[in-house]
């Protein structure tokens, strides 16, 4: 017998299995969701998710679908919302004042970008694919090792990293108090002004008012079936009933619990070239359990996400999917089947500023996709 460990915002649930006769995937969904349903709290931002299910605009058939409605935020204020703004798209925030949140994090497609690794600063690529902004503040931690309990705190480790901003707060302080606007928006906003705490918040708070609301999805559960249609609508019962729905949960279809990349199979060896990051949060906690674990990614924007996984070695859905069904749920799917759950995870994207979020042009350039 062989065990894993299952991760769930840091506690963990043991399940057994034996080598000799391949687990039977309904027993193993069925406990994994019990496990979940008893050790995760799916964070701070867990009430979104509550009131979404609470929300009486929703069909009452639909209150308790393991994907819940996005909703927007109504306890930001929009003044300090407005100054974060500014700050995520200020290169000040660099060294050398070239480099924004924004530099990384698109907003006008998808608050990512289309790359594996995307380039820091003097050209290094980071270690792992990065993730869409938008959205983030669901996520009951952040970075793919969940090294940052708040978006605050992954503020300040952008802020240090040698291939990002390569900073530190007192050069930053220095720098924005140069710049009359923003000593005065800090000081009309903040009772002791211009701060490292108070920049971190302000960009954190715009942070949290990104999220992606209106989707084809959403308005199903609204009421207006004909939003999503046949395929879709079987596509997002095929994503339930394989066990999709086990990790990819709540408002954001995921993002709320950390897990091993390879439940069944080694997906590290079969993909070859082991790095340092593909150790996951074991390179945070340096505990065996942890090895390949990593925060399970949001769902919403995955149809205008590409490339796929922490180490953005997947170019489309649709072998994601298939990996994804081979090495967590240890099953194949057909392939119309995938085509479906597909075709569901197309209707997931919203809208930022009452605009469709897109991908990247240059990715639909070079699939060839209109």
């Amino acid at each position: 017998m062989k065990s894993y460990n299952l991760m769930y915002n840091g506690k963990s649930s043991v399940i057994m299995y034996s080598r000799s006769k391949q687990i039977y995937t309904g027993y193993f969904i069925l406990a994994f969701f019990i496990s979940a349903c008893l050790f995760i709290p799916l964070s701070s931002n867990a009430d979104t998710t509550q009131a979404a299910i609470n929300n009486e605009s929703v069909l009452p058939g639909l209150r308790l679908e393991p994907i819940q409605l996005l909703l927007k935020p109504t306890d930001l204020n929009p003044l300090i919302v407005s100054l974060g703004e500014k700050l995520f798209h200020d290169p000040v925030l660099g060294r050398d004042n070239d480099m924004a949140c924004v530099s990384c994090h698109n907003l006008t497609t998808n608050g990512a970008n289309h790359l594996a690794h995307t380039p820091g600063r003097n050209g290094f690529k980071l270690d792992v694919n990065t993730p869409t902004v938008f959205n983030s503040s669901l996520n009951h931690h952040q970075f793919w090792d969940g090294r940052a309990a708040s978006l605050e705190e992954q503020i300040n480790f952008v802020v240090h990293n040698d291939r990002e901003f390569a900073t530190n707060w007192p050069t930053i302080i220095k720098k924005f108090k140069s710049n009359p606007a923003y000593t005065d928006a800090f000081n009309r906003l903040y009772s002791d002004g211009l701060t490292a705490d108070n920049i971190r918040n302000a960009i954190a708070t715009f942070e949290r008012s990104l999220i992606t609301v209106n989707s084809r999805f959403d308005r199903y559960l609204l009421g207006e079936t004909s939003a999503i249609n046949k395929q879709e609508q079987n596509g997002y019962g095929l994503f339930k009933k394989y066990g999709c729905a086990t990790c990819h949960q709540g408002s954001n279809a995921g993002g709320n619990l950390f897990m091993k990349i390879g439940l069944f199979g080694d997906y590290i060896s079969e993909r070859g070239n082991p790095t340092v990051a593909d150790l996951g949060r074991y390179n945070i906690t340096g505990k065996k359990r942890d090895r390949y674990v990593f925060r399970v990614p949001g769902l919403r924007l995955a149809a205008l996400t590409p490339p796929y996984f922490h180490d953005g070695s997947i170019e489309t859905l649709e072998e994601a999917v298939k990996v994804m069904a081979k090495h967590q749920l240890g099953r194949h799917i057909a392939d119309q089947d995938i085509n479906d759950i597909v075709a569901f995870l197309q209707t997931l994207p919203g809208e930022y500023k009452n605009q469709a979020l897109v991908r990247p042009q240059q990715v639909l350039k070079e699939s060839g996709k209109p």
